[in-house]
């Protein structure tokens, strides 16, 4: 583990001095998180503006689960787009080859290379959106703590269905469109559950777990959540995460690398 850890401080190092030549990129950055964040709010409030409310959800703790699903728009763009984006890239020029051959997994080398440090702005306003919120309910540091193992097994969710649609461009090298179609479908997470009518949340919760990455989280923080939905959480985690190890491993059978 103490290589792998070296590694990452190096692969990391080395990308962000890379990206600080453009640090105007920074502003942009911020400036897209602060739309997107205003978007966010904008679609809660045409809900709420007229006094309704979704069932045992009122204006804070939706923006509890606004914040969390801005924070993992920033994990995502920080960094599972930077690295997991570039796999049909690395197919495409049989760049791919060249990792298959380092003395390291070749997963951790693709879902750790890189970091953007443009994705930090929306962690950074995430984080306020719940401290905020947070403090409107009365929460304490426990309530926080209590929410961080649902939270840490959404990102693991959230990175593993990435990564095995990246997997994917071993037969289908251009596979953009469908990580926008994953990335619409996580758009969902932006509401409580109970914002959808009863198929659409069995299809987010049981088809594409979404109500895992977000309301799971979100719930726990508010202490509304059963112990029996976090256990859920960290069983679908871990069985992610060995599905993609194991589906990674059966791709490369089929991938024919350039120099054959």
């Amino acid at each position: 583990m103490g290589r792998y850890f070296k590694v990452i401080r190096l692969f990391w190092s080395a990308a962000i001095a890379a990206e600080m030549e453009y640090r105007v990129n920074f502003v942009i950055a911020t400036l897209s998180s602060v739309g997107n964040l205003a978007g966010s709010l904008f679609s809660l409030f045409l809900f709420y503006r007229t006094g309704y409310t979704f069932s045992s959800w009122q204006w804070e703790a939706a923006l509890i689960v606004v914040g969390i699903y801005t924070l993992l728009q920033g994990f995502a763009e920080t960094f599972l787009s930077p690295n997991l984006n570039r796999i049909v890239r690395h197919v495409q020029e049989g760049t791919l080859d060249f990792i298959l051959l380092k003395p390291i997994r070749s997963q951790f080398w693709l879902s750790s290379h890189t970091v953007s440090p443009w994705g930090v702005s929306d962690l950074i306003f995430g984080s306020i959106m719940i401290i905020y919120a947070g403090n409107r309910l009365g929460l304490g540091i426990a309530d926080y703590l209590v929410s961080i193992p649902a939270l840490f097994f959404g990102l693991v969710i959230l990175y593993s269905l990435w990564f095995m649609l990246g997997a994917t461009s071993i037969w289908f090298v251009k596979i953009y469109n469908v990580t926008e179609v994953l990335r619409g479908l996580l758009e969902a997470g932006r509401f409580p559950m109970v914002a959808y009518p009863a198929a659409f949340r069995i299809f987010f919760t049981f088809v594409v777990p979404v109500a895992f990455l977000t309301t799971v989280p979100a719930e726990a923080m508010l202490g509304r959540s059963q112990i029996s939905w976090v256990i859920g959480a960290g069983i679908l985690a871990v069985g992610l995460f060995f599905v993609s190890s194991r589906f990674w491993r059966f791709a490369l059978r089929y991938y024919t690398s350039a120099s054959s």
